[in-house]
């Protein structure tokens, strides 16, 4: 059977998320846990797939994988988490064979924009312009053959004392998209920028410009969303403590 496994990650603990040689990851992490407890032999015959992959400092409260397994599922979550401290294993769901966790409905992303005494209203006005589809050539890191055109669904801004929330709604994104996108909001909110210049980096790709690349750390993927829903269980009450710890860092 094939199975998608919902879990969250402090960053602070990896270097980064893909499998990479002698360093600890994310993803290498998972998959040795699921050797060790025979729920697959190795990634490859077991079709592992993951859905997103972060940069080095970025968490998340709700990455997903899939794997084939022969072995019950039914006490995954308590096997893999007895032996992991940094990845917080909390939903599952048997899928079907041919399922592919990287064709999601939608990721959201939120990002923790220090409070330093920024215009409300100037952040609003900047995030507007990145809503919709866009070539994102000037506020990502496209590789090469990459199509640099991406739709925002929406962007949601929330402020407390400490901080601004940025909320990112997409189906995908673009390598550092999201981090530079804070960057130039940040400059526009204290008139390092103005927004004629980030309308004209999105609709004139060809200018090559470079507003910077925001800091990993107050990135966090919220979760990844599909057709179907996972299992609830007790283990989601822990997230929000585990968002607080990754808070803490920032």
């Amino acid at each position: 059977m094939r199975v998608a496994l919902k879990f969250a990650y402090n960053g602070k603990f990896f270097y980064g998320y893909a499998r990479q040689p002698n360093l600890k990851t994310v993803e290498g992490t998972i998959i040795d846990l699921l050797v060790s407890h025979d729920f697959i032999q190795d990634a490859k015959e077991s079709m592992f797939r993951s859905a997103s992959r972060t940069d080095k400092g970025v968490s998340s409260l709700g990455s997903v994988v899939a794997f084939n397994t022969d072995k019950p599922i039914n006490n995954i979550l308590q096997e893999l988490n007895i032996d992991s401290k940094e990845v917080l294993f909390y939903g599952f769901k048997e899928v079907e064979p041919d399922f592919y966790p990287r064709y999601a409905k939608q990721r959201i992303y939120r990002y923790y924009l220090k409070n330093k005494g920024f215009d409300v209203e100037k952040i609003i006005s900047a995030t507007s312009l990145f809503t919709g589809t866009h070539n994102f050539s000037n506020f990502a890191r496209v590789e090469e053959g990459k199509n640099p055109e991406r739709t925002i669904d929406n962007i949601v801004v929330g402020e407390n004392k400490q901080f601004f929330t940025i909320d990112f709604y997409a189906q995908t994104f673009l390598w550092h998209q999201i981090r530079r996108i804070i960057s130039s909001i940040e400059k526009a909110s204290t008139g390092k920028i103005n927004k004629r210049q980030i309308v004209d980096a999105l609709n004139k790709p060809e200018l090559e410009v470079d507003y910077g690349v925001a800091p990993p750390e107050p990135l966090i993927l919220k979760n990844i969303i599909y057709q179907f829903h996972f299992e609830p269980n007790d283990l989601y009450s822990q997230l929000k403590m585990f968002e607080d710890k990754i808070i803490k860092n920032i």
